[in-house]
């Protein structure tokens, strides 16, 4: 089991190596081809501007975007260039307007096997960032592998961490990182503050441990108290304590909306993880 179709998409020519070296190492590792995608942006808002400015905004923002779409380009095929002369890859580029960026994406996404992304906030990221992985994610329906500024330590990490809560989501992530979880040393699952009252309350995480152990996977259940204000500063802290390479968990538990406003467990680990995180809708 492995994943054989990867796509990774950059929106800057800036920060691209740390992503483009950790989706060639898992190509590679796993026999895949890897695409990559350049997108120049088009940010112009039409209803915004003055009469008769219109037709000249617009040709000057799509003439902006196309030069940032070649410079990207340029930067992909040298970045893609830079590794092992095994991988399999390809790069192309797209010029879109921001409305229909999450279209763009999706349609590429929807046929790969795994999307590997930068980390979509900071200082550095853009809302094409944002707007890239929630597409990849919902319209996309693919898994996406968040890679941080750090890069990945290995393609195939060896101490893995999957964040247990009985979703669904956090249920089709697990499936969904199969192939990193059946090729790593050790799995924990694991469930922090489990219900009292709740199908799993006699044997939190159980039922996946069994799912992933007769696939092969060397997975064990570990309960957590949550000693920290929140639920993602626990996982934090255990990913340090137990030198994890991979931490792998549901996507937007709560609506979007909510996660967007008030924040959340994705969006908290997305923007302090110091470890790669395989997300799942």
């Amino acid at each position: 089991m492995a994943y054989k179709s990867l796509l990774t998409v950059a929106t800057s020519p800036e920060g691209l190596l740390p992503t483009v070296t950790a989706a060639a190492q898992i190509a590679v590792a796993m026999d895949a081809h890897l695409d990559g995608l350049a997108l120049g942006v088009d940010r112009t808002q039409v209803g915004y501007t003055y009469v008769g400015s219109g037709a000249v905004m617009i040709a000057a923002a799509m003439e902006r975007a196309e030069t940032e779409a070649r410079e990207t380009e340029k930067a992909l095929n040298a970045a893609m260039a830079a590794q092992e002369p095994a991988l399999r890859w390809s790069v192309d580029s797209v010029v879109t307007q921001l409305g229909a960026l999450t279209d763009v994406v999706a349609a590429r996404a929807r046929y790969s096997d795994l999307v590997i992304l930068p980390r979509p906030y900071g200082k550095t990221r853009t809302v094409e960032d944002e707007a890239v992985t929630e597409a990849a994610l919902f319209e996309g329906m693919a898994p996406v592998l968040i890679v941080p500024p750090e890069g990945m330590a290995s393609a195939e990490p060896k101490r893995v961490v999957v964040a247990w809560n009985q979703s669904r989501e956090a249920l089709v992530a697990a499936r969904r990182a199969m192939p990193f979880l059946r090729r790593a040393e050790t799995v924990q699952i694991v469930v922090i503050d489990p219900p009292t009252h709740g199908p799993e309350r006699s044997d939190p995480g159980g039922l996946l441990c069994q799912l992933l152990v007769r696939h092969g996977v060397r997975a064990e259940v570990l309960v957590l108290a949550k000693t920290l204000p929140r639920v993602s500063d626990v996982l934090a802290q255990h990913l340090r304590d137990f030198d994890a390479g991979l931490l792998v968990m549901g996507a937007y538990g709560h609506s979007r909306f909510r996660e967007a406003i008030l924040g959340g467990a994705t969006r908290n680990m997305l923007e302090a993880a110091e470890v790669p995180v395989f997300l799942a809708h």
